[in-house]
């Protein structure tokens, strides 16, 4: 609960205490506690992501604002807003990756022959007008598991039709072949 205490700007004034509760306007980010399945290829190509970010990247930023710096005033300062800005986009990128991976849960990769849709599997389906698309069930550079799509087709098998339902409405797919 929030309590008044007297500004420290202006005399007089009472102003809400929000230290303990967080901002009013915007309330605290809750870290997203739900495990993240993926393969252990998977889980390598982001601590190889990390590792670059982290490493050469960051001294690349650092870098861009010292030399940046030096180009004069900062309030008139492109070069160094847009450095600073580069840096945030990096720094947010990584507290990204590091809560990505510290919820990561290792999975098997579906084994050869395995006709079930899985984490790791690469699925063949077609659409209700025929479309075809091979697509990725990951967490990593492919469909998520916990999209609409991905929660349709985990466990389905090759020749099963499943019901996407969507934020934009539901259609249905047939899963034409399943692969590792």
């Amino acid at each position: 609960m929030a309590t008044l205490r007297r500004s420290s700007r202006s005399a007089g004034c009472w102003v809400r205490d929000t230290t303990a509760q967080g901002s009013p306007r915007y309330p605290a980010r809750v870290a997203n506690e739900k495990p993240e399945p993926m393969t252990q290829a998977q889980k390598t190509r982001l601590e190889a992501e990390l590792a670059e970010l982290e490493g050469p990247r960051r001294a690349e930023a650092v870098e861009a604002i010292a030399t940046a710096r030096g180009f004069g005033d900062l309030s008139e300062n492109f070069e160094y807003h847009a450095a600073k800005n580069d840096q945030g986009l990096l720094e947010h990128r990584i507290r990204q990756l590091r809560d990505r991976l510290d919820r990561s849960t290792v999975i098997e990769k579906q084994k050869k022959g395995s006709d079930t849709v899985g984490v790791g599997s690469t699925v063949e389906i077609s659409d209700e007008r025929g479309e075809q698309m091979k697509i990725e069930i990951s967490s990593v550079g492919g469909i998520s598991p916990d999209s609409p799509l991905g929660k349709a087709l985990l466990g389905a098998k090759a020749g099963d039709e499943v019901e996407v339902n969507a934020p934009k409405g539901s259609w249905r797919a047939r899963v034409l072949s399943v692969g590792v």
